[in-house]
């Protein structure tokens, strides 16, 4: 049974940090795409990065380039999002996806998805 379980969400002023954490189970983590994605109350669900296998092939959403950091342990299962000079347009439920094709990841359409974990921004 695959699981993704994030962690780090929370409550932080603008101009504040926090660093999401995934945790994944069940799957063959060094060999898929890992990937975040955001939705907003009101907005639909929205890629913010992804990152290859082997740590390259890095994509982020215009939105966050500049600003956010993903990356990846493979001896740990953990996929990291690290969120700098947050602005309250970043509040939402950010979730961990998992997926064979980075591709597919990308396009919104992974094999996997966590529960999600709440940021909210405060101004």
């Amino acid at each position: 049974q695959v699981q993704l379980v994030e962690s780090g969400g929370g409550l932080v002023q603008a101009g504040g940090s926090l660093r999401l954490s995934c945790a994944a189970s069940g799957l063959p983590f060094s060999i898929y795409a890992m990937g975040w994605f955001r939705q907003a109350p009101g907005k639909e669900r929205e890629f913010v990065a992804s990152i290859k296998w082997g740590g390259g092939s890095i994509v982020y959403a215009d939105s966050v380039k500049g600003r956010f950091t993903i990356s990846r342990d493979n001896a740990k299962n953990t996929v990291y999002l690290q969120m700098n000079s947050l602005k309250p347009e970043d509040t939402a439920v950010y979730y961990c996806a998992a997926d064979s094709q980075t591709r597919t990841l990308v396009a919104g359409t992974p094999d996997y998805w966590g529960q999600g974990t709440q940021v909210t921004v405060s101004s």
